[in-house]
């Protein structure tokens, strides 16, 4: 059979689809040969992200120790490398428990809706060009819809568990999460003006200069956001041992346990993956159309390094200096982003709708002064507004009573 996908078919744009559905039409029928194509690509994609899980567990273990003037694992593989082989055995020969009280099936769909997102984001992210599996004319509103899934998740884990600890980790997630929303929306709204679409293949393209440096302020913002939205240390109150044990899956165990994780370290991956297609040019890069890939790994591999730099070096944040770190810091910064930029994209746009590489090169002269003094103002401002508890001994000490005064 010789089966042909239609121009205007949404697949139509992803080569390896077409690649996969020609040869399977060569033996199947066509709308046959349409499903197995589909799953074959399907397959790619949830191993893709579980193994991508896989090796950033071990690659943050890993650095945290050198970071931290320790090993890591090194006992099962060279240097520890099947060390994430390991802890999958483990955990799926231990007993799957579910709390007595629990709502059973919320509590099993948990994982799933952890998991789910993160493939969903994968399959419209262009690896190289013309290789979304889903090329969507408004891929930057489908990724902020999908990572939304994510906090109704959380919340179904905390409320099915039957467990106060567990749903005090839930609140303080979602609380966190929907704060943390609106910054990092409004980042992107830059990123779409400048792009002139919500394509992320179209938004690669019109990186003549990477939005890294001509918006820095965006850059910054929905960094520090989404490291908030991972439970990223400094912002993983949600798993505050110290107080509320694990947090939201305080009562996972078993597979469940091992897939929460997975979505946890996998989502570093997908959101450097995303990082890396709206503000470091994806794909783009000397020799391009053969090594796009590999430009886009390295630069993925870089916020990636970013990402687990950044925990281990910052302490956790209380509860109120990170929401007032989204509300007064980022939120703020946000703001100034957007009405620069659409100030600048008013002014700089001609005829033609486009901004050229001068264009950008001035947004870029601009928006590096900007950012710098913005940051600056509001770092000196939330630090006075935010303050830390200093102790000293109390004048008078009386038996009984604590030597510890707060100011």
């Amino acid at each position: 059979m010789n089966c042909q996908l239609a121009p205007d078919n949404i697949l139509y744009g992803n080569g390896l689809y077409r690649l996969l559905y020609d040869a399977a039409g060569t033996l199947l029928p066509c709308w046959l040969a349409y499903l197995a194509a589909g799953l074959v690509i399907i397959f790619i994609l949830v191993n893709g992200v579980l193994l991508g899980a896989a090796v950033i567990t071990w690659t943050e273990r890993r650095l945290l120790g050198r970071f931290q003037n320790r090993v890591g694992p090194n006992r099962w593989g060279p240097f520890g490398l099947l060390q994430p082989i390991a802890d999958l055995f483990k955990l799926l020969t231990k007993e799957d428990l579910t709390p007595a009280g629990a709502d059973r099936i919320v509590f099993a769909l948990v994982p799933i809706a952890m998991v789910a997102p993160l493939i969903l984001m994968t399959a419209v992210i262009p690896f190289a060009q013309n290789t979304a599996l889903a090329s969507l004319n408004v891929g930057v509103l489908y990724l902020l819809a999908i990572s939304s899934v994510t906090t109704i998740a959380i919340f179904m884990a905390g409320w099915s568990s039957n467990n106060r600890y567990a749903m005090f980790g839930a609140a303080r997630a979602v609380a966190v999460l929907i704060s943390y929303e609106v910054p990092v929306v409004l980042s992107l709204l830059g990123v779409v003006m400048v792009a002139g679409s919500m394509s992320l293949g179209q938004v690669v393209e019109a990186q003549a200069l990477p939005f890294l440096l001509v918006q820095p302020l965006a850059f910054f913002v929905f960094l520090a956001g989404m490291s908030a939205e991972l439970n990223r240390t400094p912002f993983d109150v949600a798993e505050a041992e110290s107080e509320i044990i694990a947090g939201y899956h305080t009562e996972y165990s078993g597979i469940k346990f091992a897939l929460i994780q997975a979505a946890e370290f996998g989502g570093v991956v997908v959101v450097s993956a995303i990082v890396a297609t709206l503000f470091l040019g994806g794909w783009s890069g000397p020799l391009s159309e053969y090594l796009g890939w590999l430009w886009f790994l390295l630069k993925t591999g870089v916020v990636v390094f970013l990402f687990i730099w950044i925990r281990a070096t910052y302490p956790r944040l209380r509860i109120d200096q990170i929401m007032a770190f989204s509300w007064k810091f980022l939120l703020p910064l946000s703001l100034i982003n957007l009405l620069a930029v659409s100030l600048e994209v008013f002014f700089l746009r001609g005829e033609t709708g486009q901004l050229t590489a001068t264009d950008l090169g001035i947004m870029t002269g601009i928006n590096l002064v900007l950012a710098v003094a913005a940051i600056a103002f509001f770092g000196n401002l939330i630090r006075r507004r935010v303050k830390f508890e200093t102790r000293r001994p109390a004048q008078n000490v009386v038996p009984g009573v604590s030597t510890i005064e707060v100011s």
